[in-house]
């Protein structure tokens, strides 16, 4: 009984919501955004330098990796989604050490930001182009895009406790 009733509220707030904005989808991804950029950049600056290339087993990615692929993959997402071009940066490589993988990070935020900035609820049905070439709608490309921040601050979490270090969601 309980939690139906919260599964009710929910609908209630979400139908609210939707009725108070006309870009509900963009409105809320534009939300998540300044807290998974917050937390996913405070991870990336928690990890010492010399544990960049730090990798939980063999088989998996390092640190420096993860943040190279969350750089690359705001990139390439937000660019879909606000249907600009990618930022022209230098190649990543995993032996680029802490400075220059946090600082494109950053510019993978900030690009993130403008090109949100750009588009609104009604071009989410819009065809893109996504990864492997295949085609699917714009709002797959924004799903994809929060699901990957869950995800890649999952695993930085991680990658920081198996160090030893906290990780930013999980200070006082």
């Amino acid at each position: 009984m309980k939690r139906s009733v919260t599964v009710v509220v929910l609908l209630a707030c979400a139908v609210a919501f939707a009725q108070q904005t006309t870009n509900p989808v963009t409105t809320v991804v534009k939300e998540i955004l300044p807290r998974q950029q917050r937390n996913l950049i405070a991870a990336a600056e928690e990890m010492p330098a010399d544990k960049f290339a730090f990798k939980p087993t063999p088989p998996q990615m390092s640190f420096a990796t993860l943040i190279m692929h969350i750089a690359e993959s705001n990139n390439y997402l937000c660019s879909k989604i606000g249907d600009v071009p990618e930022p022209k940066s230098p190649e990543l490589k995993e032996a680029d050490g802490k400075e220059k993988l946090v600082t494109a990070l950053k510019a993978s935020f900030d690009f993130c930001n403008s090109a949100l900035a750009k588009v609104d609820d009604s071009k989410l049905g819009d065809t893109v182009e996504l990864f492997g070439g295949r085609r699917g709608p714009r709002v797959f490309a924004m799903f994809a895009l929060t699901n990957d921040w869950a995800d890649h601050y999952g695993a930085a979490a991680m990658y920081l406790r198996l160090n030893g270090l906290l990780p930013p969601t999980a200070r006082k």
